[in-house]
């Protein structure tokens, strides 16, 4: 008797739909501002806590909604070239994402109430406006992913406000280590989508989807992610000399292996080839974070 084959179940397509290998974008934003937080001995467990739920939420939804409007402006298609989204491939229902965009902002924002009371109303303003910018980055009259913004958004999201708040939770004021700490975070989450976007150059022109990388061309965009590599690991050398942090700061540069690769690879690579570029590039985000943050705290 022939075996049927084997078809994802409702909760692991809604696992592919979540993006898990791009939660690490939401989650280092909040391990460096509790890092800086650490260093300054001012540190509470379960403010970071909630804010890093929030984030992962605020993340999800956006995703949500990424795929959801790319799918219906025909940005993701057959032709796709990237990993699979589940409203191109019939595995979710166009209603069913719409459904769970909602639920997902709605209880980010719940659960966010608890950080307005630490932080007050400036929490409140920064929380609403995250959200609403991860729907504007696919959705509205003006989509951000649309018109060459998509990487000012990431950068200013997954690396300022995500670091310097999550600071401002245990602080209550913003000082310029924090804003600092949070160049390298905005700049290699920035390169994940720089990535993306340089491989679905044709794609997004054909779609109208004026990705910077559409906007400016290859050479601008592989200059772009080696400009935010250099920056990245500027930091915790300027942290070293100016702001008396110790020589745990260069913790980060043991990931210097995995950046010189993915240059090499983006200089090189094109097409699908470029999807381990961008793997490379995300565990780079995700390792640097997480030893800048040690760095920081030590």
């Amino acid at each position: 008797m022939e075996q049927e084959s084997e078809t994802p179940s409702k909760f692991e397509n809604w696992i592919i739909a979540s993006r898990p290998k791009t939660l690490f974008a939401a989650i280092v934003p909040v391990l460096v501002g509790s890092g800086v937080a650490i260093s300054e001995g001012i540190f509470v467990p379960v403010y970071s806590l909630v804010a890093l739920v929030c984030s992962i939420l605020i993340q999800i939804g956006t995703n949500f909604t990424n795929d959801l409007y790319d799918y219906t402006k025909g940005a993701d298609s057959e032709k796709r070239k990237g990993p699979r989204r589940v409203l191109a491939s019939g595995l979710i229902s166009v209603n069913e994402m719409k459904f769970a965009i909602v639920l997902t902002f709605l209880v980010s924002f719940l659960l966010g109430l608890y950080l307005v009371y630490v932080g007050g109303w400036v929490i409140l303003a920064v929380g609403v406006f995250s959200i609403i910018a991860g729907i504007a980055y696919t959705a509205g009259p003006y989509p951000l992913a649309y018109n060459g913004l998509g990487d000012i958004f990431v950068f200013g999201f997954f690396g300022v406000i995500g670091t310097v708040f999550t600071y401002f939770l245990h602080s209550h004021h913003v000082n310029f280590v924090s804003l600092l700490a949070s160049v390298p975070v905005g700049s290699l989450v920035t390169n994940i989508l720089v990535v993306n976007n340089y491989r679905d150059i044709e794609e997004d022109r054909a779609a109208h989807k004026n990705t910077l990388a559409v906007k400016m061309g290859k050479t601008f965009t592989r200059y772009q992610f080696i400009f935010l590599i250099a920056i990245s690991f500027l930091t915790p050398l300027v942290l070293f000399q100016f702001f008396d942090y110790t020589v745990w700061i260069f913790l980060p540069y043991f990931t210097l292996p995995f950046a010189a690769k993915t240059i090499r690879m983006i200089t090189t690579l094109e097409g699908t080839d470029l999807n381990k570029t961008l793997e490379l590039t995300a565990r780079l985000s995700a390792l640097f974070g997480l030893l800048f943050s040690a760095g920081l705290a030590l």
